[in-house]
């Protein structure tokens, strides 16, 4: 008789401790479409964490930048619990098509390409291209670029690569996975120019004042940023829209350059430049 208590005792330890389980995994769960808490949802953000200001990390390596405050700022907004998911450049798209993230915003271009793939936001943002030289190329223009001879460093993926792919074809391309190693390239003198957005050419510039050159004139008409979503995802498109939309009128996008872009933009008021949140 005692033996029996003890095992009935065992089993009924076993059915609370797995009861206890589904009980914690019916409050609990992921993936973009369960509750965080009570009637919230959970919104998984992939972003690549390598593009300061806008996507990048704080001392303690959390995610930090102006999208990640303007994505936090959404998901209050609508009552969504987000995640932000580091993602690799090259894996951001098919973060989408594979279910692992409900959104993308990670300084993207709208193009024809990727649009074919997932569906975008109405632009948040726009940005244009310029070309961070070794200053011994003596790169004056985009022209100087394009001849035998001459050689380019592009991101793999980016708008410069489908650029200088599609404009530059008498140069050498050499495609890098991140943007460091394409200004490596340039200060080391192996490539004579990195063509990506104006804002990290200016910046890298001040970084190697000595060896290169930043070549600002507009070369192509402005890029529009957008956020992806899933192809098809209506509801999060048309929230989306609507609190961009509600941004560009409140201004939310003059207080987060206030925040994060101070100093630049008085440097692109006073080159000329056309601002990231000019939508005029």
């Amino acid at each position: 008789m005692q033996r029996f208590k003890k095992v009935f005792a065992g089993l009924m330890a076993v059915v609370l401790m797995v009861s206890g389980l589904s009980m914690l995994a019916a409050c609990g769960g992921s993936g973009g479409n369960n509750s965080a808490s009570g009637d919230q949802k959970t919104l998984v953000v992939a972003m690549e964490l390598a593009y300061p200001p806008f996507e990048t990390k704080d001392t303690a390596g959390n995610p930090s930048g102006l999208s990640v405050d303007f994505i936090t700022a959404f998901a209050e907004a609508y009552n969504y619990h987000i995640v932000i998911e580091n993602t690799a450049w090259d894996g951001l798209i098919p973060s989408l098509q594979t279910g692992m993230a409900d959104c993308v915003i990670s300084s993207m271009t709208i193009t024809e390409a990727r649009a074919e793939q997932v569906d975008f936001s109405d632009p948040y943002a726009l940005a244009q291209l310029a070309l961070l030289t070794n200053s011994s190329s003596n790169i004056k223009s985009i022209d100087d670029l394009n001849k035998p001879g001459m050689s380019i460093a592009v991101k793999t993926g980016s708008t410069g690569d489908i650029f200088a792919t599609k404009h530059l074809t008498n140069a050498t391309i050499v495609r890098l996975a991140d943007e460091s190693a394409c200004v490596t390239e340039v200060v080391q003198g192996k490539v004579d120019a990195f063509i990506y957005d104006q804002l990290t050419i200016y910046r890298n510039q001040l970084q190697h004042p000595e060896v290169t050159t930043a070549v600002f004139i507009p070369f192509q008409d402005p890029e529009h940023w957008g956020i992806a979503v899933q192809k098809d995802n209506k509801e999060l498109l048309a929230q989306l829209n609507e609190f961009i939309a509600a941004c560009k009128k409140d201004g939310t996008f003059d207080r987060l350059t206030e925040k994060h872009l101070a100093a630049e933009h008085a440097t692109f008021e006073d080159l000329g430049f056309r601002w990231f949140f000019d939508f005029n």
